[in-house]
């Protein structure tokens, strides 16, 4: 959903494959594991000119014990990398001239960004590169089964959730399609606002019990999703203190969290949203 739009935009076929299972659940931090392969896969749009192929394959390697061991593989047919700069591919700053398109330089973080959390996640990342042919990237890490949270999430994928009516409260752009698209995927009818103030307005005008649940990001440009929540709950009518509203946030943080419920908020879920954990979220407060 992140990277699929951008080869589209450029004209590059983007193939996934994967031989995860897709009921496993591992322990991560979500976040930082999306962190390197946004970086990774964006980098291969960016050197990959139209017409181009991009893969990005994900397959577990083998299990010992309660562990994992997966190897994703990011691989293109860009412009690649001569062998002398694949030498400092992961330093800060670290970034090789083209002179021919300038404006494939950036700021030459992204890679000594992948390295840190790879390196921190006591993983592996190779590259192997050709200048005019492409390159490949392949990251090797391993997981704790999480074998508990996989059997509470599955709980929400037996609700029917079809028809149900969601606003979703999120001023970027990308965030709120993302969660447009994850609430779609199970037939659920979804409204969007960029702010508080926007989302206070469409649920006064809408008549009560039109939505279902409300998903509401925390900071928002006009005004916050807190200040937004407690003008929900203070109107005068008979869904504002009922229905459900989940903060949808980065702030993950303990203090995040009670100042999400002192608002009036149901649920506090942290950003990258997990589908599953969503849907049993959502399943919980309107089956």
């Amino acid at each position: 959903m992140l990277i699929g739009p951008m080869c589209v935009k450029k004209g590059v076929e983007l193939e996934w494959k994967s031989g995860i299972p897709g009921d496993r659940c591992v322990y991560v931090d979500p976040l930082r594991l999306t962190q390197i392969f946004v970086n990774l896969l964006s980098n291969s749009v960016k050197y990959t000119p139209e017409g181009g192929h991009i893969v990005f394959e994900c397959r577990e390697e083998k299990r010992v014990g309660n562990k994992v061991f997966d190897i994703f593989v990011v691989s293109d047919n860009g412009i690649g990398m001569s062998e002398e700069f694949q030498k400092h591919l992961f330093e800060p700053f670290a970034q090789e001239s083209h002179d021919v398109i300038s404006d494939l330089n950036g700021t030459g973080l992204g890679l000594s960004i992948v390295k840190g959390i790879v390196d921190a996640l006591d993983g592996s990342i190779e590259v192997e590169s050709k200048a005019g042919e492409g390159s490949k990237f392949t990251v090797k890490l391993a997981f704790e089964v999480a074998e508990e949270a996989c059997r509470s999430q599955k709980t929400g994928e037996e609700v029917d959730l079809n028809g149900k009516r969601i606003l979703v409260v999120e001023d970027n752009d990308i965030n709120r399609e993302i969660a447009e698209a994850i609430l779609q995927k199970k037939g659920i009818v979804t409204e969007t606002a960029v702010n508080g103030q926007e989302a206070v307005e469409m649920f006064a005008s809408r008549v009560a019990g039109y939505y279902d649940m409300i998903l509401m990001d925390i900071r928002m440009p006009v005004m916050s999703g807190l200040t937004a929540t407690k003008r929900i709950r203070a109107m005068d009518r008979d869904d504002a203190a009922e229905i459900p509203i989940v903060a949808m946030t980065a702030n993950a943080f303990s203090k995040d969290v009670q100042a999400s419920l002192d608002a009036g908020m149901d649920a506090h879920l942290s950003k990258p949203i997990e589908p599953n954990v969503l849907y049993s979220t959502i399943s919980k407060f309107v089956s």
